[in-house]
C-alpha cells in the first residue's frame, strides 16, 4: 500500500468515525458515511436554527479542506468582502459544527498536514539537502552594558 493509499484509507476512517459507522470500507462506505453525516445535519437543523459561525483557518490547504468538507455536507462557506483571507463563515446549527464538522475537519487536517510534511521533507532531503532538521536554537548574545 502506498503512502497515498494509506492516507485515503485514514481519511475514510475519520469520516466513518464522525458518521457513527462501526466500520469503514471502500468508496461506497465513504459515500454512505457522508450521507449519514448529512442526515445528522438535517436533524440538527430541525432542532436548532442555523447561525453564522466564523472560523479561522490559517493556511490555504486547510481552507481548501474546510470548504470542501462543508460543501460535501451541503453547507456553503463564505466570507464577507474585506474579511481576512483566513476567515470563513458557515451557516449551520452550532451543535453540528461543534460536534461533527469542526472535529472532523481537525482530524482530516492533521492527517493531510502530516502527509504533506512527509512529502516535503522527502523532496527536500532527496533533491536539495539531506538534513531537513529545524534550525539550531542558540542563546542570544550577551548585551554590552553601558
Amino acid at each position: 500500500m502506498t503512502n497515498e493509499d494509506a492516507l485515503r484509507e485514514k481519511l475514510r476512517k475519520i469520516e466513518a468515525l464522525f458518521a457513527g459507522a462501526a466500520s469503514s470500507g471502500e468508496k461506497a462506505a465513504a459515500d454512505a458515511a457522508a450521507q449519514r453525516i448529512r442526515a445528522r445535519l438535517r436533524e440538527a437543523q430541525a432542532e436548532a436554527k442555523p447561525v453564522d459561525i466564523k472560523v479561522s483557518v490559517p493556511d490555504i490547504w486547510s481552507q481548501k479542506l474546510f470548504i470542501a468538507l462543508c460543501r460535501r455536507y451541503g453547507l456553503k462557506p463564505f466570507r464577507y468582502r474585506r474579511m481576512h483571507r483566513q476567515s470563513l463563515i458557515v451557516r449551520a446549527p452550532r451543535a453540528f459544527v461543534d460536534k461533527v464538522l469542526w472535529p472532523e475537519f481537525q482530524q482530516l487536517s492533521s492527517a493531510l498536514t502530516a502527509y504533506i510534511a512527509e512529502i516535503t521533507d522527502r523532496m527536500i532531503r532527496e533533491e536539495i539537502h539531506g538534513d531537513v532538521a529545524d534550525a539550531d536554537e542558540l542563546d542570544e548574545p550577551r548585551q554590552i552594558s553601558r
